[in-house]
This record gives structure tokens, sequence and C-alpha cells, in this order.
């Protein structure tokens, strides 16, 4: 009785401990279930965590506090200041008045040690600065619209990665799916060669050509997986998730046919890509920047006023002035400064102008190349298709013809390569047109919904 209590102690904290073991392995992140998204998931994600986008909105940021910068030259300043000063008097003679000659005459003094504590509050209001001011301002505003149009393109950039990486995935998937395929038939066959090599109807070059094909295709799946988990790190590092983060993707790779024209997409990016927006406010800057350049010449006027206390006690208080006027200044003569800052804005609004032009040049190049390259993946996804139909027919039969001995080993080693290459290429083009598309939207600049 006190064996069979012992035991069964024994067991039950075995099992406990076992249980509590998988429970921690549960816990862990490597026992972590698979995150499922969808591409509009991941998208959302991206959008959400990426550096590259955070970064754009630190400079939106930045550019609205240049307009409110700018604005704040137009607006009245107060300055306040003190000042502290000791001074030496040279001995000399000066006049006083004597009461008894009733007269003024001269009288020495000698050198004698002054103090002055001084105080001032001015006010400045310019009212004038020859468009210096206005055209810092117009910049400032141009630069807000420059840094959303690039937070814009930061967001069509993170689109296209997502889209990109997870249509990686799903191109990888399928290809670790081939590859297991690939390598059960080649298993397959290799035990029909060794049972007819065994039953003395094939020689052994076939069951040898056959282990060399099966090792052939472990290789091929080694590199598959491989691939696969490079894939899902780079999207992982796209949507801002750790980088050994196991995915579930939703979806897999599908066609849907694309109505717009080549012409149609070109217009579409020539008025919707955030960078040629951009380009354009570059030009509309420099245009700002020689009429800053140009204020240098023109006449400025400023409004003053000022509040000024002084002493020869601290804080210096007691004495007390104040100004109120209008200063006007006009530089006569800068040695070809000003002249030489405009000739230099303008050389700018020409390179800027140039960039412009180069930008709608390569927008369309863009394109052209996004929309043909899809059109040719279009075209391969139905002869490719075609092709697998072909591949398998083929297969089964070299199978068939193998099995009675009419056909030989290479003829269904041959047909199965040609099956498995046929499925890839399918695959292929899948990929190719769906990454060739969400390019397409890209190059056109669809806004990011």
């Amino acid at each position: 009785m006190t064996k069979f209590t012992l035991a069964g102690h024994l067991a039950r904290r075995a099992a406990a401990f076992i249980a509590g073991g998988m429970l921690v392995a549960v816990a862990l992140p490597g026992f972590a279930a698979p995150v499922e998204l969808t591409l509009d998931e991941a998208i959302t994600m991206a959008l959400k965590s990426n550096p590259a986008i955070k970064m754009s909105e630190a400079d939106l940021e930045k550019a609205e506090w240049d307009i409110k910068a700018a604005k704040a030259g137009k607006a009245p300043s107060v300055t306040l200041s003190h000042d502290f000063s000791r001074y030496k008097t040279a001995s000399g003679t000066t006049t006083a008045y004597d009461f008894s000659m009733n007269t003024w005459r001269p009288v020495a003094h000698s050198a004698y040690l002054t103090t002055k504590y001084a105080n001032s509050a001015t006010l400045t209001l310019p009212l004038y600065t020859g468009g210096k001011l206005e055209g810092t301002i117009e910049k400032a505003k141009i630069g807000r619209k420059a840094a959303d149009y690039g937070l814009e393109e930061s967001r069509q950039q993170v689109k296209l990665n997502a889209t990109t990486g997870y249509y990686n995935i799903l191109q990888t998937r399928n290809l670790v799916k081939l590859s297991e395929e690939s390598l059960s038939q080649l298993e397959a066959h290799l035990k029909n060669v060794a049972a007819q090599y065994n039953a003395g109807t094939v020689a052994k070059s076939d069951v040898l050509r056959s282990e060399v094909e099966k090792a052939s295709a472990e290789q091929s799946l080694i590199k598959a997986n491989n691939s696969y988990e490079l894939a899902v790190s780079s999207f992982n590092n796209v949507i801002g998730l750790p980088l050994e983060t196991e995915i579930a993707v939703k979806e897999d790779l599908k066609y849907e046919a694309y109505g717009q024209s080549l012409e149609d997409c070109i217009k579409t990016a020539l008025s919707n890509r955030p960078d040629l927006a951009q380009a354009n406010a570059a030009v509309e800057s420099a245009k700002a920047d020689i009429k800053v350049a140009k204020s240098g010449n023109k006449l400025s006027v400023a409004a003053t006023a000022a509040e000024n206390w002084y002493d020869s006690e601290f804080p210096g208080t007691d004495k007390n002035t104040w100004t109120v006027g209008v200063s006007a200044s006009y530089n006569l003569f800068d040695a070809g400064l000003t002249r030489s800052q405009v000739k230099g804005a303008e050389s700018s609004l020409d390179k800027v102008s140039e960039q412009l032009r180069q930008a709608k040049d390569a927008a369309q190049l863009e394109v052209r190349q996004a929309y043909l390259n899809m059109k040719e993946a279009e075209k391969r996804i139905d002869t490719s298709k075609v092709a697998v139909v072909k591949a398998e027919e083929d297969f089964k039969i070299a199978q068939v013809r193998y099995s009675a001995g009419v056909g030989t080993n290479l003829d269904v080693i041959d047909s199965q390569v040609a099956l498995t290459s046929a499925k890839t290429d399918y695959v292929q083009a899948l990929y190719d047109y769906n990454s060739s598309r969400a390019k397409l939207d890209k190059a056109m600049g669809l806004a990011v919904e």
C-alpha cells in the first residue's frame, strides 16, 4: 500500500512538471502563435510604426514652426537692457558763476571717478523692409507645403514596401510548397525505381540518378525555406514587428485585371505625384529667395519707442527720458553684395526649374516601366497556366509509361522538373504582376487612405 501511494505521488509530480513545462513553452516567444495579417492590416501597421513616416512628420512640424518664426519678424519686438559703466574724468577747468563778482569765471578741478547705471526699454515695429519679410514668410509657407508633400510621399513608399513585402512572403511560401511537392514526387518515384530494381527490371543507374535528383530537390527546399524566412524578417522590419515574429498571411497571390490605359496613368502621375509637387514648391521657393535678395537695395522703415533711466546709484532708475520716432535706412553702396545675392538666387531658380523638368520625365518613365512590366507579367500568367496543365499531363504519362516498362527513368525526371518549372513560372508571373501593379500605384502618386 505504501509503495503504491509513493508511486502515485511521483507520477502526479511528474505530470505536474510536464504540464508546467508545456505552459512555460507556450509563454516563450518562440512558441507564440503566428500573427495573422491581411494586406490592408499590414499596410496599416506599417503606416503607424515606420520610422520614415515619423521623420517626415517631424519635418512637417518643423515647417510649421518655421512659418511662425518668419511671421514673428513683422510683429513688434521689445528689448530690455541694463548698462553699468565707471569712468574717470580728466583734470581741467570749467566755468562757474561767481556771485560776489556777479560774473562767470574759469575754475580749475582735479580728475574724479564717475559711476553710471542705465536702463532702457525699446519697442521696434518694422513698417517696410523692401519685401524681405514678406518673401521670408512666403518661403516658409512653401516649405510647409513641401514638407506635407514629403509626408505623403513617405506614406506611399511605406505602403509600397509593405505591399511588396507581403507579396514576397506569398511568393516564397508558394515556392516552399512547390519544393516540398517536388521532393515528395521524387521520393515516391525513388521508391518505385527501388522496387523495380529489387525485382530486377531496371538498372542500378536508375536508382542512382533518382537519388541524385532527390538530393537536389532537398537542396532546393532548404534554399526555399531560407528565402521564406528572409522575406518574413524583411516584412517585419517594414511593419514594425520583431524580426523573429512568425507571420501567417491570410491572402494569396491572385490576378485582377487592370482597366486604365498607359496614357491615363501618366496623366494621373503628372497631377498627383507628391515629388512633382515638391519640385514645383522648390521653384516657388527659389522665386521667394529672389524677392528676399532684391530687398537688399530697397528702403527699410521702422517705428521705434524707447524709455530710458539712468543714475549714479544702482539700479539707475531716478532720471528718466523717452523717445518716439521713425527710422529709415537705405543702403547706398554694399560692394555688389545685393547684386551677387540676386544673381545667385536667379541661378538657383534656373537649377530647380530644370530639376522639375527632369522629375516630370522620370515620373513618366517610372509609370511606363511599371505599366509595361505589369502587362508583360499578365501575358505570362496565361501562358504559364496552360504550361502547368500540359506539364501535369506529361508527368502522369511518363509515370505510367515507366511503370509499364515502356518509358525511361530520364523521361520521368525530366517531366517532373518541367512540371516544377512550369508551376514556378506561374507563381513568379503572379508575383510580378501584383508587385508591378503596386509599383504602378506608387508611380502614379495615388493617395494613401
